[in-house]
């Protein structure tokens, strides 16, 4: 078995331009739209955190500056909550502050590989997490620490997947399944990139949560730029997956696409009904909703 490594890093690419949530999105960040009351990226950095995760970076763009903001401190805020005694406020502001968050950005919108490759100063020799900010995951333990237990056992990279309606495949990555090694752990054949679903090796997708071993810099490196001129994240993996193992992780637990309208607004739904603020009165709104609806 390769060496195991700890698990310190995340790499959390931020800077796609948002076009699905125009005109929103023509100055905000899409990562800082909130679900309820939370921006979708501090889901995604405390996820990292409950993982174990130590060092964070996030990998922006232009106009991207909210994020960075959001992450920092705000000195007049917190002193205006001190002082009117808004303690529980005042945690949750002082709560996203002191985390090891790094920012780098990606000058060009070069696609998925790239903003990984732009963070290749920051892995250094390292294991670390890619972490994408369209997917929000629910479970008894979060899908990164999955993924990292996983890695403690195989020493080689994964990625995580989860079953999807068949017609719905030709919208994801599918891998091509080899066999199964432990109970939800696969060796793959192959990564198909948004096949049709007549072509599709199984309806295994993969979601947005990856372990690499360092090695899938040097892939990433030597991939040439796919559809879009864009560097393609599954090219390289493909191409690891040749040299060493690149097992998949079937998640199992409840997953949020956020990348959608739809799935943006449902994802609202469902967090307002368990938001302890919001949870009674929502409830009692969508009951009244539903009997005008046809």
């Amino acid at each position: 078995m390769p060496e195991i490594k700890k698990v310190r890093k995340a790499v959390i690419p931020a800077a796609g331009l948002g076009t699905r949530f125009l005109p929103a999105t023509k100055a905000l960040a899409k990562e800082m739209l909130p679900i309820v009351d939370t921006p979708t990226i501090q889901f995604i950095v405390e996820e990292a955190i409950k993982s174990g995760i130590e060092d964070i970076v996030i990998v922006d763009g232009k106009s991207k500056r909210s994020i960075e903001d959001h992450f920092d401190s705000n000195p007049e805020l917190e002193d205006n909550l001190s002082a009117k005694g808004k303690d529980k406020l005042l945690k949750l502001v002082r709560d996203t502050t002191d985390l090891n968050i790094y920012f780098i950005r990606q000058s060009y919108p070069r696609g998925l590989g790239d903003a990984v490759l732009t963070a290749k100063s920051f892995i250094g020799d390292e294991p670390f997490v890619v972490m994408l900010g369209d997917d929000l995951m629910t479970d008894d333990v979060p899908l990164t620490k999955q993924l990292i237990e996983r890695y403690k056992q195989t020493g080689e990279s994964q990625v995580a997947v989860m079953p999807v309606e068949h017609e719905n495949v030709s919208e994801y990555g599918v891998i091509d399944p080899k066999e199964e090694i432990a109970e939800g752990l696969f060796k793959v054949k192959g990564f198909v990139e948004k096949p049709n679903p007549a072509d599709a090796p199984s309806d295994l997708a993969i979601i947005g949560r990856y372990l690499f071993t360092p090695e899938i810099l040097t892939e990433l490196e030597n991939t040439a730029p796919g559809k879009g001129n864009e560097v393609q994240l599954t090219d390289a993996i493909e191409t690891l997956n040749k040299k060493q193992n690149v097992y998949a992780h079937v998640f199992n637990g409840k997953r949020y696409d956020i990348g959608s309208k739809i799935g943006f607004l449902e994802t609202n739904i469902e967090f307002g009904l368990k938001h302890p603020e919001t949870s009674v009165e929502l409830k009692k709104y969508l009951k009244k909703l539903v009997k005008t609806l046809d």
